[in-house]
């Protein structure tokens, strides 16, 4: 018998005893390091024995490497996928011949690094599920990671014992209904707590789901503040891709991605290069905040993948946030490297970035905003803006309006010139001193080298050449991008 699966938050003791009282369910679980709770959960509940075949805690690293193998890193996905193959191997080399016909088998596994008595290691873990939705089919895949916020390994230790619930539990009976599953996740516990920022499935179950709208709804329900995306368009752990690295981030709407995007990253690329020659190469990363996902409250998920689609064909790698302001940006991706970043921006969102009203929330206002986006090497690379573009100013006009804000004036050059820089902006008069001593001090650095000739460039208008079929939208967005467009019919083009 299947439960209700409305929105009603069940307790962690009423979703195990769920399980244990579905007699359809029957299965193994495997816990090393940290995470010895989940199957603990499951004998509190009561009537566990209906639901658990074995338990093994293989805490000892000698024991873990004994049964699974030797691993480079206990804590990985590469391990618990070994754990998950070898539990379920044994599960059909003992049970299958007398309860196959009866019986979906699973298997939950999971590696946990909890909090260490020194208070100074990554708290983290992997959990995952292998799972029959009906008995003698082909089994399905659920895996998560993990970061646990608690500063308790008590608590900790309590935390992915609820999660672990949490994942068998929606497994089980939400796998059909994307959402609930993930929003399930954090049931009882709370994205403060734990923060899920990988999901990964396989499998019949879930067969047909796009990848990455599952790390899309992470971001989007606060599950985690940010999803990245390879080139090749997988989707991928932040903390490993950014370890130790530089990184250049842009962000936009990238409703298309224009040559104007790539000539930025381009010269940025090159000015970073000059200014850092001990660095490694940068990782160029094109970044969607979730209010450029989202202007008006809802995500249009068929957009949402065409940016991705666009933008990964042209071999960046694209990241999705809740971050919008950049002293907070930065902030994310110091957790991961100590190496130089650069973001790059144009002339309108230099401005935004001295908006006032944004920083409100902090005691220091927009100066402890700068001091905290200007520390640790971080830099602001600004590329130049047309004076005459009218036209793009009322489209961010209309943008700021819908997101409830206080539109900037249109930018313009005290000079006159048809090209405005950061030495030539106008500043309003309380930011004028702000902005000279960022110059003065190179934290805010002007692009060079840059394509003039394609300054009038501007998104709003590619999209509607787009959608009004006028084909030379060919020759304003990167060549990569146009048999994307072509081919999926997106932006509203007509196939």
């Amino acid at each position: 018998m299947l439960p209700e699966t409305g929105h009603e938050l069940l307790t962690t003791n009423r979703k195990a005893l769920t399980i244990n009282l579905d007699e359809g369910r029957y299965g193994s679980f495997a816990e090393i390091g940290a995470g010895q709770e989940v199957a603990r959960s499951f004998f509190r509940a009561g009537g566990a024995s209906g639901t658990v075949a074995k338990t093994i805690s293989a805490y000892d690293m000698a024991f873990s490497d004994a049964i699974y193998g030797k691993t480079r890193r206990y804590v990985s996905r590469e391990r618990l996928e070994t754990m998950l193959q070898h539990e379920y191997d044994l599960l059909r080399e003992r049970l299958w011949e007398t309860r196959s016909v009866q019986t979906s088998f699973f298997v939950f596994a999971n590696t946990v690094a909890a909090l260490n008595y020194r208070g100074d290691n990554e708290c983290h873990g992997w959990l995952g599920i292998r799972f029959q939705d009906n008995p003698g089919a082909e089994p399905s895949d659920l895996i998560l990671h993990v970061r646990m916020w608690d500063r308790d390994a008590l608590l900790q230790q309590q935390a992915i014992g609820i999660t672990g619930v949490n994942l068998l539990y929606g497994a089980f009976y939400l796998s059909s209904d994307l959402i609930k599953l993930v929003l399930s996740l954090v049931d009882n516990c709370g994205p403060d707590r734990i923060e899920v920022d990988r999901i990964e499935v396989n499998g019949p179950v879930f067969a047909g789901v796009d990848r990455r709208l599952i790390s899309l709804h992470l971001v989007q329900h606060g599950l985690t503040n940010a999803a990245l995306f390879l080139p090749g368009g997988s989707v991928a752990l932040p903390s490993e891709t950014f370890y130790k690295k530089p990184v250049i981030i842009q962000r936009g709407s990238f409703r298309p991605v224009t040559r104007v995007n790539e000539d930025m990253m381009t010269c940025a690329v090159r000015l970073f290069n000059s200014n850092h020659k001990e660095a490694p190469p940068p990782l160029t990363v094109y970044e969607l905040a979730m209010t450029k996902l989202a202007p008006e409250g809802e995500v249009d998920y068929t957009d949402f993948l065409a940016r991705i689609d666009t933008l990964t064909a042209l071999g960046r790698h694209v990241i999705v946030s809740n971050y919008f302001e950049y002293f907070r940006l930065s902030s994310y991706f110091r957790r991961f490297t100590e190496e130089p970043l650069a973001i790059v921006m144009g002339i309108k969102n230099l401005l935004d970035v001295y908006q006032t009203q944004y920083y409100e929330g902090l005691d220091g206002g927009i100066l402890e905003a700068m001091g905290r986006l200007f520390k640790n090497k971080v830099n602001l690379y600004v590329y130049p803006r047309s004076a005459n573009a009218g036209g793009a100013f009322a489209e961010e006009r209309k943008e700021a309006v819908a997101k409830g804000l206080r539109p900037t004036a249109p930018p313009r050059a005290t000079d006159g010139s048809d090209v405005i820089t950061t030495s030539n902006l106008v500043v309003e008069a309380t930011i004028r001193q702000l902005h000279a001593h960022l110059l003065e001090r190179s934290y805010v650095r002007d692009l060079t080298g840059v394509d003039a000739g394609i300054l009038g460039i501007f998104a709003s208008d590619v999209r509607r050449m787009i959608i009004s079929g006028d084909s030379s939208w060919v020759d304003l967005v990167p060549e990569a991008v146009v048999p994307v467009v072509r081919d999926q019919g997106l932006f509203g083009l007509s196939k």
